[in-house]
């Protein structure tokens, strides 16, 4: 990122954010604006596209924390002209070294601060899953937007065919020095703007910027077992580095559709069988679906409402190749309109079943009676 970025981009008006945005507040902005701005959502709109990199650029650096720092201290330092610091140079004031200031900021200052390697920053994106997806792990495209150095001038900034000249006033250092009196300091030097070198001929693809936003697809294995909000990490997947430096990582948050028959606990699947009342007092067989294909279960006579089985390795699968089960309640279905045959039948058995099932209930009133 060159000097010039940080004076003439305002990062936190491109994400509509205020200057003290907390980092969650910018993450936010981002993520609102890049749903909205997102290429494929805006097929053919050059003018989403071009917001689309604006937002990309301005949460590359507004994330990172500093980087942040740098961009904040720099628009503070080069909007007040970088001259003086409050009573520097002043009879009884207090000495400044502005080198060592602007130093800290550009990465040391000077040619040698300047090719040092810095790393990328770190990319965000989502994905949206189907259940069994999310269960049983997926390979997926993902399409993303990140800065990099231009690939239509090479990230030099110059149009194709001609090169940067280096300043004739700083020779390339970005910084100057000057003296008043006994004092000296060093400030970044404005023909420049502190890049050591002077684009004549700007590249019409990054406006003399040397960095653009391109699109690429990569494509990203799931692990099985991923869970709905769950974020993966991807090394260097982000932002390439800039002078050599690492790329940053991609980090992408998983976002997982709710399935109509099967629930999820950890590893474990869970599914309700409804089962009829004679099924649950005589019992059945009942065939149940699982991701793996139907399999048939064995109720016992006397089963009762809200009995788990647990059907083994029919789960959630794990990295290690092994998987959680699947748990099947069953819950006895109560039929909201009777027929004349079937009401008859219940008043029959009703007459002839066994116990009142409701007995110890019965005592623990009469107990707790006057």
């Amino acid at each position: 990122m060159s000097t010039r970025d940080y004076i003439e981009k305002d990062y936190y008006a491109a994400l509509g954010v205020a200057k003290d945005a907390s980092a969650a507040d910018i993450k936010k902005a981002y993520r609102k604006l890049a749903r909205d701005l997102h290429p494929d959502k805006n097929p053919g709109d050059s003018d989403a596209e071009q917001r689309f990199k604006e937002i990309s650029e301005a949460h590359s650096v507004l994330s990172d924390i500093a980087r942040r720092k740098e961009y904040d201290e720099a628009r503070s330092l080069f909007g007040s002209g970088g001259r003086r610091m409050p009573g520097a140079g002043e009879p009884g004031g207090t000495q400044f070294d502005f080198g060592d200031l602007f130093g800290n900021i550009f990465s040391g200052g000077g040619t040698r601060g300047r090719s040092a390697p810095r790393r990328g920053a770190d990319l965000e994106t989502e994905v949206t899953l189907a259940f069994t997806e999310a269960v049983v792990g997926v390979t997926v495209p993902l399409r993303l937007a990140a800065p990099g150095p231009c690939t239509h001038c090479g990230g030099s900034g110059s149009r194709p065919g001609t090169q940067p000249r280096m300043c004739p006033r700083c020779f390339g250092n970005g910084m100057v020095n000057h003296n008043q009196g006994a004092f000296s300091f060093s400030e970044p030097c404005r023909e420049c703007r502190g890049s050591g070198a002077i684009i004549d001929n700007p590249c019409p693809e990054c406006r003399g910027l040397g960095q653009s936003t391109s699109t690429r697809t990569i494509t990203v294995r799931i692990p099985p077992g991923v869970e709905d909000g769950q974020r993966i990490r991807l090394a260097g997947q982000g932002v390439p580095g800039e002078r050599g430096g690492p790329p940053g990582d991609l980090l992408v948050t998983v976002h997982v559709k709710a399935h109509p028959l099967f629930g999820r606990k950890g590893d474990n699947l869970t599914l309700i069988v409804p089962v009829t009342f004679p099924e649950a007092a005589l019992g059945t067989n009942v065939t149940v679906p699982t991701l793996a294909g139907p399999v048939t279960l064995k109720v016992a006579p006397g089963t009762a409402s809200g009995r788990t089985m647990r059907v083994k390795g029919k789960g959630v699968h794990r990295k290690d190749g092994t998987a959680g089960d699947l748990m099947v309640t069953v819950e006895v279905a109560v039929p909201a309109r009777l027929s004349k045959e079937a009401r008859e039948a219940l008043e029959t058995y009703a007459k002839a079943a066994p116990g009142d099932p409701r007995v110890h209930l019965q005592q623990a009133v009469g107990d707790s009676g006057p």
